[in-house]
């Protein structure tokens, strides 16, 4: 397959990111004797400095690592919780979209620091100084930074966002901005460790400035939690995956669909048919059990359990999609997903985000920090099992995954932004990698499809059949196919997909072929 860039051979240490700024920060850090978990946090840091409308100190982050010493992976879920004023009952017919009473309670930094202790080598200070100059000195912006700034313009401009931000609102690509404020609160990070954001002056300020709705109660209850990842083994590789509130049980309940299907042997019809069969299964199955499990019982055991994967599995048809409606669900799309690997086969799988783009367009005073609207990832509906509560962290469409081999070794690793379209393009990228020996940039490159719950005209409001999106570098046979197989196929741009793929694999030789996306601004780089 011919590819718009080459794949990239390194051995030392490894970095594929949507932005080249943050690639060369981790590579820099991890030629200072920097871990893959060092190198991780620099990137994730100057993300938040020069990709704000996809990531910020007041979002969140889902990360797994692997261990290339004991081939241990540890998942690491950043999310926050509602705060206490959170109640179904102040709101009306839906929550907040912008403003503080959108937000929950930030975790990101929380999981530098987590993260930091379980295999961090370098200071913070010496992690977070990327991040810390591009604020301070600037950074010259590029023309997706600048259109993103007009298109969040152009839809909310009564929120005052790049006022707050002290932002110009004339950028154009390569003009330098420089955030002083943002600079000072990394600084202060840096320097006095986690307790700077919960504890602190900005932990102060987000109070104040809130009016009670978030309190010092509801940062200080705050951690990053530290679980074992789910795994479930594919065609003899072992994928680790996000366990609840992330919608990473999507990708889990795919795969074991997937497996009963000799997905090598089929069609490229037939095997778009299947996967999207099984996809409208496993978000169901989201849409009916997923929330946080320390609020509710969530028995994927069960889920996956052989008996149940194969009643669902008897569920595809091969020779008819499946059109009873499925329920639709409203996401944010604005988030960033980041690899890096180091000389001692140690790998990170992280994904950040402030849900919608810009989050709660709402800068805590006097910080430069922008915080989350994930609480609009809530349900109202008291019967659901992501019901708003105080303490409650809502379902999550943030998910990061690595595939090791029977051995324990790494194999891959790999993630995207999109929302919905995560757990869908993630099933895609694994079964082109294990199943039809994709390298990573042809990977990353393949044509995409993505299943959206609707609505299409003829669809009822709530409740519709959705809508196969295609990028049209499809051929006309396969897509005229899908139709006679019952799907309402609509043709995508040649890379229209809404994802942004970074990809690595992992040779037995130890060294790392790595790709990225071409539908972002990034690359991947190693040395």
């Amino acid at each position: 397959m011919k590819t718009h860039r080459s794949n990239v051979y390194c051995r030392n240490g490894a970095v594929a990111a949507s932005q080249p700024l943050a690639v060369a920060a981790g590579l820099e850090t991890l030629r200072r004797g920097g871990t893959a978990i060092d190198a991780a946090i620099t990137v994730s840091a100057v993300l938040s400095v020069i990709e704000p409308g996809a990531s910020h100190l007041g979002g969140d982050a889902f990360v797994i690592t692997h261990d290339g010493g004991n081939k241990r992976q540890i998942a690491f879920n950043g999310s926050g919780e509602a705060p206490n004023g959170a109640t179904a009952n102040q709101f009306n017919s839906k929550i907040d979209h912008h403003g503080y009473r959108s937000a929950t309670v930030p975790g990101l930094v929380s999981t530098w620091f987590e993260i930091h202790g379980a295999g961090g080598n370098l200071s913070m200070q010496e992690i977070l100084q990327p991040a810390i100059e591009y604020a301070n000195t600037g950074f010259p912006v590029t023309s997706g930074f600048v259109k993103r700034i007009a298109h969040h313009l152009k839809q909310f401009p009564e929120t005052g966002l790049f006022s707050s931000l002290d932002f110009p609102t004339n950028l154009r690509a390569c003009d330098l901005l420089v955030q002083p404020e943002l600079g000072r609160s990394l600084e202060a990070i840096a320097n006095d460790g986690r307790g700077a954001f919960y504890e602190g002056e900005i932990a102060s300020s987000l109070i104040e400035s809130s009016n009670g709705w978030f309190d010092a109660n509801d940062l200080a209850r705050h951690r990053t939690r530290v679980i074992q990842p789910l795994k479930v083994s594919y065609r003899g590789f072992d994928i680790h995956g996000q366990p609840p509130p992330s919608q990473g049980m999507i990708l889990m309940e795919e795969l074991l669909l997937a497996e009963g299907f000799a997905v090598i042997e089929l069609s490229e019809a037939e095997r778009i048919h299947m996967m999207v069969e099984a996809k409208k299964i496993a978000f169901q199955d989201r849409y009916e059990i997923l929330g946080d499990p320390e609020f509710i019982d969530i028995n994927l055991a069960k889920l996956f359990a052989a008996n149940s994967i194969e009643s669902r599995r008897t569920k595809i048809d091969m020779a008819r999609a499946n059109t009873n409606p499925v329920q639709y669900n409203q996401e944010g799309s604005d988030t960033t997903f980041f690899l890096t690997a180091d000389r001692d086969g140690n790998a990170v799988s992280w994904i950040q985000s402030v849900f919608h783009g810009f989050g709660a367009s709402w800068v805590i005073p006097g910080t430069g920090i922008i915080m989350n609207n994930r609480l609009t990832g809530f349900s109202l509906d008291p019967n659901s099992p992501n019901f708003i509560a105080p303490g409650k962290r809502p379902a999550h469409t943030l998910n990061a995954w690595i595939a090791t081999r029977s051995d324990g070794s790494l194999a891959h690793v790999g993630g995207t932004p999109g929302a919905n379209i995560q757990v869908q393009t993630n099933f895609q990228l694994i079964t082109n990698a294990i199943d039809l020996s994709l390298l990573p940039q042809e990977n990353a490159e393949a044509p995409r499809w993505q299943h959206l719950n609707g609505p299409s005209a003829s669809d009822a409001e709530e409740n519709f059949n959705g809508v196969l999106q295609i990028e049209n570098r499809v051929s006309k046979h396969v897509l005229d196919e899908l139709k006679k197989l019952g799907h309402e196929v609509q043709e995508l741009s040649q890379f229209g997909h809404g994802s942004s793929v970074q990809l690595l694999e992992a040779t037995d030789s130890g060294s790392f072929i790595l790709g990225s996306d071409p539908r972002s601004e990034g690359h991947a780089a190693g040395f």
